[in-house]
């Protein structure tokens, strides 16, 4: 008698560390900003002498800190006026307790790239608006707090994410919590990512200083007094950029709390990323759930098998984790867009490619979901590959997404009939779209 197949376990941390980079695109924040910020926090963690479980319950929180970003980017877009990767992590490092200097990096940042008169109408409307820094936080932190329950962590980490920018005076947000009421975790997050964001910017020196100048108002002056004796150790701040730096992230990892994931682990993950990749534009709502869905059902409709169906969904899933990087200006846009914005909405599938091959246990479809805009006749986009260059899973998600996205509402139409949205696949079938995913698509659709 055989023994039984064991189911494949991975480390949850692996996967969470690679998939931190759509994350940083989603903040406008160099790549490998989560990961330096976790080391950050692990290493006050460490000198603290938090319990293991603390210290796993932060460890999962700095990784997770971004998860609710892309939940802001479509009002933050629109209040700005501005691409909302260039206002991010410019609005990241100013300090919101001087009122004149929030007023004039405000000023800075709205209307990118528009008239004087456009400018000042979004900066007044900002100011006009009650609570606005508050409410573009708290969807953030309240989203970010969501992913973390919904991927099982303990509350702990739920609540650090929650209160991450909440500051030691009590002037932050979304609650006001101040001193000892501010979840030790969410102090640890909140310093951490700071520094690292001003290290990358001003180098150790200005990442000490901001410390200092923070301390009693942003940052508890105990955590203040851990990190500023690290001024002087060059070596441990050079380490946050080698090459080896995700290595250092797994290492960071409380041994006696490593967290092992099975397949159904990861599609809790990668359903979870889907979560913040359709928050990301209030016109994408449940697209990537929908596509996966779609996929998984045509897939065993074709008669493929159990693992590859579950590839596809996988693959459903994550297809458009690339499109974090694209502002929300493009994805958002009534109108045509201009020729520059398109090759960026063009590159979105690169992104993609790149982040989902960097998860070991997600290298099997990554190349899949990355093709998801190719057509057999080659007029797909980024490639341009042809019908044989096409498996039969990238051709099914070329089908089952053109379907989601017609028959949804888009800011520049509404969206089609089943029957409109059928016709307008048939007449792409053979030529650009596989005729036996049309088929199935068909099937499967007009039997919901």
């Amino acid at each position: 008698m055989k023994a039984p197949v064991k189911a494949t376990q991975v480390s949850l941390s692996e996967v969470l560390a690679a998939l931190s980079h759509a994350l940083d695109l989603t903040e406008g924040q160099p790549l490998g900003h989560t990961i330096r910020t976790c080391l950050i926090g692990m290493r006050i963690a460490g000198e603290l002498q938090l319990s293991a479980e603390d210290r796993s319950a932060l460890y999962y929180a700095l990784l997770l800190k971004d998860a609710g970003c892309s939940s802001n980017a479509a009002r933050m877009a629109a209040l700005f006026g501005s691409d909302d990767q260039y206002v991010k992590p410019r609005m990241k490092v100013v300090d919101w307790h001087n009122r004149i200097g929030l007023a004039l990096e405000t000023a800075r940042n709205v209307g990118a790239g528009r008239s004087l008169a456009e400018r000042a109408r979004h900066f007044l409307a900002i100011a006009r608006t009650e609570g606005a820094t508050r409410d573009l936080i708290a969807i953030r932190c309240e989203r970010g707090a969501g992913i973390a329950r919904q991927l099982g962590f303990p509350e702990s980490t739920a609540q650090a994410i929650r209160s991450l920018d909440e500051h030691w005076c009590g002037l932050g947000h979304p609650e006001g919590l101040s001193e000892q009421r501010i979840p030790l975790l969410a102090r640890i997050a909140n310093i951490a990512q700071t520094l690292e964001a001003f290290h990358d910017s001003h180098g150790v020196g200005g990442a000490i200083q901001v410390a200092k100048k923070r301390r009693g108002s942003w940052f508890d002056p105990e955590l203040v007094k851990i990190v500023t004796t690290w001024e002087r150790d060059g070596e441990w701040w050079r380490s946050l950029r080698a090459a080896n730096a995700r290595e250092q992230l797994i290492a960071a990892e409380p041994a006696d709390q490593v967290r092992l994931v099975d397949d159904d682990g990861l599609d809790d993950v990668a359903l979870a990323f889907a979560d913040i990749i359709d928050a990301k534009s209030p016109y994408t709502f449940r697209h990537s759930f929908n596509v996966a869905t779609y996929a998984r059902f045509v897939a065993g409709q074709l008669g493929l098998d159990a693992e590859e169906q579950r590839r596809i969904y996988r693959a459903g899933l994550l297809h458009d984790i690339g499109k974090l990087g694209v502002s929300n200006q493009i994805l958002d846009k009534p109108g045509k867009l201009t020729p520059a914005e398109w090759t960026q909405v063009q590159q979105h599938p690169k992104y993609t490619l790149s982040i989902l091959s960097q998860v070991s246990a997600f290298g099997d479809f990554a190349w899949t979901a990355a093709l998801h805009h190719e057509k057999l006749d080659g007029s797909g986009y980024p490639w341009g590959l042809k019908d044989k260059q096409l498996d039969v899973a990238s051709r099914i998600l070329a089908v089952v997404d053109i379907y989601e996205a017609v028959t949804s509402d888009r800011p520049y139409r509404a969206g089609m009939t089943h029957d409109k949205a059928m016709g307008l696949l048939v007449a792409d079938r053979t030529t650009k779209l596989c005729d036996r995913c049309v088929d199935a698509t068909h099937s499967i659709v007009k039997a919901e």
